[in-house]
Formats: structure tokens, C-alpha cells, sequence
């Protein structure tokens, strides 16, 4: 009677099915952090064993469209949810006075990023509420076509949030990232912009997607990245060539939020071990 055997904890290789495959094993966030150092203004989502059950389905060769474009949708919910809201330091006058959070003794977890501010609020009941709101208006923006499979799990947690769209190709010419399209709100200078795009390979297309944002009035610290997978090429590249990107909140956030750090690039700068054309995986 064969017997159930335990999953491996996070940071522990999986062994290869067979000798000689070529296997890449599977290493959670955490142990990727102790490989790869991380720009402090870079973010992964913990290694929960959900999380990597659901990577583990969108890299699989074999899985068909239809359970492909299931899983990346839940993935592109947990990152949109910590992108969403931030808690900022702040306590309710009653609180306040008496020197404690309203968890006790326990401070108030910094679970997403974007600023809140104050707000009390009457219920039904007639008694008064001291939560928060959002201290600015947001919107979302696309690079196309790949980034387009993400505006769901958006509009998801933000019904009516606004979407722009960035179409950047190489230039055949320069092989540069090239701008060909964009079509962003009028008012995208006064919100909170969160950039979506599920691969950062190089991070060439990212790093023009900010330029033209910045380019329209964006703040730089009002620009989130959310991303599923990540090289740590792409992640260092982005980082660096913005380290000021912070967001407008009493805590500095991280600008760039993805799923998890890949291995690296191969020789035609594909994400190892990666899972192939995310556009064309998730779209035909």
C-alpha cells in the first residue's frame, strides 16, 4: 500500500524524476534571496506552497489554454492585491491616546502599497468607525499585448478603474525598445499608477513603459510594477535605473512586485527556467 509522501519545505530542491534530466529545481523566494540579492526597492510574494503550486501549473508545457489562463489569473490577483492599499502608520485619535494599536500591543501590518488616509465613517447602528480611504485616485496601464491579460484581476479588486495601453516592439533598426502606441487617461498625472506586464526578461520594455509615464506627468514615486515573473537581470536593471521610485507614503514601498525571481536569461535573453510567450499562452 503505497503511503502519501510529505511536501518539500520551501528553500529544499526538488530531486529529478530520472538520471540525467535535465531538471530545474523547484526553490522557494526565500532561498532565492540568499542567491540573488534584491534591490531594496524590489518585492517578491512570499513562497507560499499555493504559490507555487499555481506557478508550478502555468510553467507545465502540457497545460492546456483554459487551465493556463485560470491559474495566471489568480496569481495576477494576489500580486494586485499587495500592490492595492498600504497602511500607513496611523492610529485613531482614541488609539492615539492611549498608546496603543487597535490589535493591542501588535503593530498595524503593512500589507499593501498604496497611502491611505483617515476616515470615519456612521454604520447602520449609529456608531462611528475610524477606518481609512484611498488618499488618491489609481489607474492601470497595460504594456501590450501580454500586460493586457492582467486589467481582470484589476478590475477585479478596483470595478471601475482606469486602464491605459503601451505598445513598446524592438526597433529593428537600434534593437531599442521602441514606443508605438499609448493611450493613457487625460488625469494620468494625478493618480497612482500601477504597470502591468507578467514577464520582465531584460526589463527594456519596462524601463521605456516608465520613461513615457514620466513623460506624461507621472510621479515617480506613484509608479507600482506588477509582474509575475521576474530575471534578476530585469528586476536589477529596472531598480537601478529608477532608485528613487518610492511610493508617497510615510514608509517607502517597493516600485517593482512580482511573483518570483527566475534563474536568469539564456543566450537569446529568454527568463530561465520561465514558462514560453506569456501573450500567447494566455490569448490563442
Amino acid at each position: 500500500m503505497s503511503t502519501l509522501q510529505p511536501m518539500p519545505s520551501p528553500g529544499i530542491a526538488l530531486s529529478p524524476s530520472s538520471p540525467g534530466r535535465n531538471t530545474i529545481s523547484l526553490l522557494a523566494s526565500e532561498s532565492n534571496a540568499k542567491n540573488v540579492k534584491l534591490p531594496p526597492n524590489a518585492l517578491v510574494l512570499p513562497p507560499t506552497t499555493q504559490l507555487q503550486a499555481l506557478l508550478t501549473i502555468i510553467r507545465d508545457e502540457k497545460t492546456q489554454r483554459g487551465d493556463f489562463v485560470f491559474t495566471s489569473d489568480r496569481i495576477i490577483r494576489l500580486l494586485v492585491e499587495e500592490g492595492e492599499l498600504d497602511y500607513p502608520p496611523y492610529l485613531p485619535p482614541a488609539t492615539q491616546r492611549s498608546g496603543q494599536s487597535p490589535l493591542g500591543l501588535v503593530k498595524l501590518p503593512r500589507l499593501n502599497h498604496l497611502p491611505v488616509i483617515p476616515k470615519t465613517v456612521r454604520t447602520p447602528v449609529g456608531m462611528e468607525y475610524d477606518g481609512v480611504s484611498f488618499q488618491g485616485r489609481i489607474c492601470g496601464v497595460s504594456i501590450m499585448r501580454a500586460g493586457e491579460a492582467m486589467e481582470a484581476g484589476l478590475r477585479g479588486c478596483c470595478r471601475s478603474v482606469r486602464i491605459g495601453k503601451i505598445l513598446i516592439q524592438r526597433d529593428e533598426e537600434t534593437a531599442l525598445p521602441k514606443l508605438f502606441y499609448a493611450k493613457l487617461p487625460d488625469d494620468i498625472a494625478e493618480r497612482y499608477c500601477l504597470l502591468l506586464d507578467p514577464m520582465l526578461a531584460t526589463g527594456g520594455s519596462c524601463i521605456k513603459a516608465i520613461e513615457v509615464l514620466l513623460s506624461h506627468g507621472v510621479q515617480e514615486d506613484r509608479i507600482i510594477f506588477l509582474n509575475l515573473i521576474a530575471s534578476p537581470e530585469g528586476t536589477h536593471n529596472v531598480c537601478t535605473r529608477f532608485p528613487k521610485l518610492r511610493m508617497a507614503s510615510t514608509v517607502p514601498a517597493p516600485p517593482l512586485i512580482t511573483a518570483w525571481i527566475d534563474e536568469g536569461l539564456d543566450s537569446r535573453s529568454y527568463i530561465v527556467p520561465g514558462l514560453g510567450d506569456f501573450g500567447d499562452r494566455y490569448f490563442l
